[in-house]
């Protein structure tokens, strides 16, 4: 368990990488952030004082535009929503999102309107994809358009999208009491066929086992994980990337 220490020197870190990133940020003519430690919540990234980093560290071009305070703001942000679909940093420019290789979904997203809202001309974006499921995102903007922006991204993509992930998985590096999972394989496959809808008679059935032994790998492995039940079983394999999206087990 965490202790008011442990908090303290966290959100200490947490406070010199945010810096670092505004810092970063006004290095690239790109001088507006805005950083969401888990674009779930409506909750704001907090800084060792205990106030919003978007109100002590980092500046946006609209002051008024307090967009930490709208619990539905995640909602509606196309940048937002992109990040649900790209884990790799890309880009905002000429009223569309566009990367180092072709991405359809990404590129079809509708974003000029509401970024021309939020007075945005040009962007980096780089999404930070923890363990346990959770997404953050740090947005790096300009409020006038940036010629040289691809060149820009090229070059200072990989730098950028590392300060973001530095910057989002120290928010989150709390201590926990629930120990690593180490799953044996034949518990993997009867986690994935349950993920996939299949009965534990039907997971017998395909991985050759009885259906009580099918039982007894998901109950073990729901025990490994410090959840019970099968249903939780099968979320935290998949938020710990045991069970992917790739065909075939």
């Amino acid at each position: 368990m965490s202790t008011r220490s442990d908090d303290n020197e966290r959100l200490a870190r947490v406070t010199m990488l945010a810096r670092r990133v505004a810092d970063l940020g006004r290095e690239v003519g790109l001088p507006y952030v805005a950083a969401s430690a888990d674009i779930s919540s409506p909750e704001p990234m907090l800084g060792q004082d205990g106030r919003p980093l978007a109100e002590t560290t980092f500046e946006w071009m609209d002051s008024s535009l307090r967009y930490w305070r709208d619990r539905a703001f995640a909602l509606r942000a196309p940048f937002i929503l992109a990040t649900r679909y790209m884990a790799e940093p890309f880009f905002f420019q000429h009223g569309r999102f566009s990367s180092w290789r072709p991405l359809p979904r990404l590129e079809t997203i509708e974003v000029a309107e509401a970024a021309e809202a939020f007075g945005v001309r040009a962007a980096i974006i780089c999404p930070a994809y923890l363990t346990g499921g959770v997404i953050g995102a740090v947005v790096w903007a300009a409020s006038a358009p940036t010629p040289e922006l691809p060149a820009l991204y090229a070059a200072r993509a990989d730098q950028l999208h590392g300060a973001a992930l530095r910057l989002v998985s120290s928010y989150w590096d709390r201590q926990s009491d629930v120990p690593a999972a180490r799953l044996t394989r034949r518990e993997i496959q009867c986690l994935k066929w349950a993920a996939a809808g299949k009965t534990d008679n039907e997971i017998g059935s395909i991985v050759e086992i009885s259906m009580a032994t099918v039982r007894f790998h998901l109950s073990n492995a729901a025990t490994k994980m410090g959840v019970s039940g099968r249903s939780q079983a099968v979320h935290r394999a998949a938020t710990l990337g045991y069970i992917g999206a790739a065909p075939g087990l």
